[in-house]
């Protein structure tokens, strides 16, 4: 099935990978990776995007940072997981037959492992994965380059939280627009250097 590139709000949903507390120390960049992952979950909720959440063992790992946590809202979905690549969860799976979205937003971390092997496997069952290159990290800057490098030669759409938001905003008359624009000046102002 053929998958359109430009982001479409009734086509999309975001998907926020692993995020965890013990996991976040260890990433390259982390504060500016949780900046872009928080932004692009409130923009998500503001646009009406449904959102799916992972947490990769929680036992060992700990939960989603508070800050993200918080931003994504009691609507979303969560699902617990093992398996590196989201899709290999049976919950994911089924996920994925009931909401009938093509398009799907990733951000999280890690690039080369999760994230990486979620993009791949949504690949080869049809779906377009979108990378948010500010909102996904690894613990290694090689790893992580050649992450984005290798989903983008897959297939995937490299890109940028703000760029999606606009993206999915498409034009000053969306009903969003005003809060959106809120959002990214606030952004603006607060973003890590």
């Amino acid at each position: 099935m053929s998958v359109k590139q430009q982001l479409e709000t009734e086509e999309a949903e975001l998907w926020v990978v692993d995020m965890q507390d013990k996991l976040l120390p260890m990433i390259v960049g982390r504060e500016a990776v949780v900046f872009a992952c928080v932004l692009m979950a409130r923009a998500a909720r503001l646009l009406g995007l449904p959102l799916l959440c992972t947490e990769h063992y929680p036992t060992g790992l700990g939960r989603m940072t508070a800050s993200l946590r918080e931003a994504v809202g009691e609507s979303a979905r969560w699902i617990e997981k093992t398996i590196f690549s989201c899709c290999g969860a049976e919950a994911v799976r089924r996920h994925l037959a009931e909401s009938g979205r093509r398009q799907i937003i990733l951000v999280g971390i890690e690039a080369h492992v999760c994230v990486q092997q979620t993009a791949l496997e949504l690949l080869r069952l049809g779906f377009q994965p979108y990378v948010c290159a500010d909102a996904v990290g690894s613990r290694h800057e090689l790893d992580y380059d050649v992450a984005l490098l290798r989903m983008q030669q897959a297939g995937a759409v490299v890109t940028t939280a703000e760029a999606v938001i606009y993206e999915l905003l498409g034009e000053a008359g969306h009903p969003a627009f005003k809060q959106i624009i809120e959002l990214i000046k606030t952004a603006d102002r607060e973003r890590p250097s």
